[in-house]
């Protein structure tokens, strides 16, 4: 075999891998895009339900403007975050808000007993299933991106086209498994 004939080998296996390593690269940040988008979805319904389940509860509970009044600012922030970091924190802050909103139906019984507000609450507890859901989906899908990106040989693709890591979507779960605390 001839050295040009090793050269043009070692050149197109060298070809084959480097295309192979891009498209899985692009691939991958392609499907944390996808998973963030179905995120977007889903905090898009959570916002839209909101400003009807404050309504229903202002007609019952109408001297707790507080509540109200945290829970709007919330959803304000959350529906205004830009990175990932920004939407964790928000959505936590609103997480709270929303807890404070749903323990007053505690205090007013005919606010529980109504049919509107159980409604809308079962439709934010069944959008938050889908927010865990798909944030476990994207988060999944950020950890396949970043260890293409940190390790051997991909990181050497990754960094001659500039891939980056991406962000966990991450919601404090130990907060919203403790009790809201409630004073009237």
């Amino acid at each position: 075999m001839s050295m040009s004939l090793i050269v043009l080998l070692v050149v197109i296996v060298f070809g084959l891998w480097l295309a192979g390593a891009y498209n899985a690269l692009v691939r991958a940040k392609n499907r944390v895009h996808e998973a963030w988008s179905d995120i977007d979805v889903q905090l898009k319904r959570r916002y839209d339900l909101i400003p009807n389940l404050v309504e229903a509860v202002k007609g019952y509970a109408t001297h707790e403007k507080d509540v109200f009044e945290r829970v709007v600012q919330a959803r304000s922030a959350a529906m205004g975050a830009q990175t990932v970091a920004e939407h964790s924190q928000a959505e936590n802050m609103l997480s709270g808000a929303l807890k404070s909103l749903f323990a007053l139906s505690e205090a007013y019984p005919d606010l529980k007993a109504s049919a509107n507000f159980a409604k809308l609450q079962d439709e934010l507890t069944d959008t938050e299933n889908k927010i865990q859901a798909a944030r476990r989906f994207y988060n999944t899908n950020v950890l396949e991106l970043n260890n293409k990106v940190e390790q051997v040989p991909t990181n050497i693709v990754a960094g001659w086209f500039g891939f980056k890591k991406a962000e966990f979507f991450e919601l404090e779960e130990e907060a919203a498994k403790q009790p809201v605390a409630v004073n009237f």
